[in-house]
């Protein structure tokens, strides 16, 4: 069913989700802020009933917290939640990346170049301050989605997809305060490159360090938003660049 062909009411409902979703991993509505029913029904001109099924979907996300008896707030972030995710991001990518390693076809190759040309032709497009730009945001995304993409597990892919979602929340606080980004191009092009010749260790191993780097920029860019913790941010196993 397409989305012209979704009665009204769903086809809204969904768009709400996804208003809210991009609200809250975009911090427009900021970690721990109380999700009141009568400032969201202004804000998104829905229902009760669709901003208790949109908020109920993203406590399912983890990105809603729902309080006994007192509503739901945005979750929080904390460094533990930022190790906890980036641990599990690591467990679930190189297994995706393994799988897709050894079963990637002609077209999982083009795929992946082609994804690599576009977010790099933006990238020099919009220029120093490419990384705030939710558009190569969504090129970024479908970039690491490609090399993923031959994996052949549904579910796998689900999870993955929640989670760097999650991920990116993180990242858009950090790019709020950094002055500059690291070279992601490059590590982007290693990445490419240790997939397409099959270096499957190689291939885990920058994916890894390419993810752990993101959470440690994040810490220092945006560590000042978190709530004082005394959990260290996780090095990773093998930090030897290739």
């Amino acid at each position: 069913m397409t989305e012209r062909q979704k009665p009204a009411g769903e086809s809204r409902a969904a768009d709400v989700l996804h208003r809210m979703r991009m609200d809250i991993i975009n911090c427009e509505l900021r970690p721990g802020e109380k999700l009141r029913f009568e400032a969201l029904r202004s804000r998104y001109t829905v229902s009760f009933s669709t901003l208790r099924e949109a908020l109920s979907r993203l406590a399912a996300e983890r990105l809603v917290v729902a309080e006994d008896q007192r509503g739901f707030i945005v979750a929080p972030v904390s460094i533990e939640d930022l190790n906890d995710l980036t641990d599990t991001r690591v467990l679930i990518e190189n297994e995706m990346l393994r799988r897709a390693i050894r079963n990637g076809d002609d077209d999982w190759e083009a795929n992946i170049l082609a994804s690599f040309h576009r977010m790099d032709k933006m990238q020099k497009r919009l220029g120093r301050d490419y990384y705030l730009s939710e558009e190569w945001s969504a090129v970024h995304s479908a970039f690491h989605a490609s090399l993923v993409s031959a994996a052949r597990s549904p579910t796998l892919t689900e999870l993955r997809h929640k989670l760097f979602e999650r991920a990116h929340r993180y990242r858009r606080m950090s790019s709020q305060f950094r002055k500059k980004w690291r070279k992601k191009d490059v590590e982007h092009k290693m990445i490419v490159d240790a997939a397409l010749s099959r270096n499957e260790e190689l291939a885990l191993r920058l994916i890894e360090r390419h993810i752990r780097e993101t959470s440690e920029n994040v810490i220092e860019h945006a560590g000042h938003l978190f709530p004082q913790s005394t959990t260290q941010l996780h090095a990773p196993p093998n930090e030897a660049a290739e």
